[in-house]
């Protein structure tokens, strides 16, 4: 097995910053209709206090689906910790894919990107009347097998 497989199959066996964050400044859902994917991405964000700009304090994501979806979501909280919005505006559909470091098939695509989506959805939608309500919380799958509540 490729060492970048198993890096994805360890992200998704041992996800990193899943699960709720009940002081989430905002977080937005996407989901892929195609393949039942879904991801919610949860930030915090704070004043920095040395440079007075907004940052990433925590981000965490819950979800349900494939080994790629949820092992980018799992990635991609850990790269959002730290930075400004701004700075995760510029991340592009590609640079997630240059994360995973794996060739991705075109209907594959959506699954490995989908919670970049849901992170800029989040920072487009903090204010707004949309992103009025707190953000829902994240439970564990079940041990009968049910789906997580995202």
């Amino acid at each position: 097995m490729d060492i970048y497989t198993e890096i994805i199959l360890d992200y998704y066996k041992n996800p990193r910053n899943e699960g709720p964050l009940p002081d989430a400044t905002t977080c937005a859902k996407e989901d892929n209709p195609l393949c039942g994917d879904k991801i919610r991405i949860n930030l915090k964000i704070e004043k920095d206090k040395k440079t007075g700009k907004e940052k990433i304090s925590k981000a965490t994501f819950c979800g349900k689906g494939c080994a790629i979806s949820q092992a980018s979501a799992s990635m991609l909280t850990e790269k959002l910790i730290g930075k400004t919005p701004k700075e995760i505006e510029k991340i592009t559909d590609e640079d997630i894919k240059k994360m995973l470091n794996i060739p991705i098939s075109p209907a594959r695509e959506k699954c490995a990107i989908l919670c970049l989506h849901a992170a800029k959805k989040a920072l487009t939608e903090r204010g707004s009347a949309k992103k009025s309500a707190p953000c829902p919380g994240c439970k564990k799958e079940t041990a009968s097998g049910r789906p997580k509540r995202i």
